[in-house]
């Protein structure tokens, strides 16, 4: 998959350049959010679980993660899954110096799954779990989680590919100056002392 699509590099690297990781160069670009509203009503994606708590089907993302796109650096870890909730934090780093990070957890709550993002110098924006998907197509076995608050310009969905051997593809999409985008993260699964490739 490409890292980025629609944009030349140039572009993309003005844009993001004005923050840092996924939600966090997102918001940065568009979103303007005194407080993030909460996604319209809609019916939440059905998640089977065999233990019964809604965020066993993401207990996968517990771990590291690396990525690199147009000479950012950017990471992210998340804490096993406890107490009903997954945290995580992300970091871009440019040249050696951090260019942006933020705080993220996964929770359930009445109405569905939330995928919550707080970048640095912004507010938290919550985005519900819309669909879960599995992608057979060419011989995949991809797992897809596709989190969505329509209230928001950009990003409106955020979504993540659990693909194979360690593959995890954070996809960003909604609108920037009017016209769609999307952005796509690529990252692998890495051990996180050592910073090696883990091929799972």
């Amino acid at each position: 998959m490409k890292p980025f699509d629609g944009m030349t590099a140039r572009s993309m690297r003005r844009i993001a350049g004005k923050a840092g990781v996924l939600v966090g160069v997102a918001l940065a670009m568009g979103a303007t959010m005194a407080q993030s509203p909460s996604p319209p009503a809609a019916k939440p994606a059905e998640i089977k679980s065999p233990d019964g708590d809604p965020l066993a089907p993401l207990a996968w993302l517990e771990g590291c993660w690396r990525g690199t796109v147009n000479q950012r650096e950017f990471r992210e870890q998340w804490m096993p899954l406890r107490g009903n909730m997954m945290v995580g934090v992300s970091q871009t780093v440019i040249d050696g110096k951090t260019d942006g990070y933020e705080y993220l957890r996964l929770e359930p709550r009445p109405d569905g799954v939330y995928y919550v993002a707080v970048p640095s110098g912004k507010n938290e924006a919550a985005y519900r779990l819309a669909e879960q998907t599995v992608d057979r197509t060419a011989e995949r076995n991809d797992e897809i989680f596709t989190f969505a608050n329509p209230a928001l310009v950009f990003p409106q969905k955020i979504t993540y590919r659990r693909a194979s051997e360690g593959w995890l593809y954070a996809t960003v999409q909604g609108k920037v100056n009017g016209a769609d985008r999307e952005f796509i993260y690529p990252m692998r699964r890495i051990d996180c002392k050592s910073g090696e490739l883990i091929r799972k």
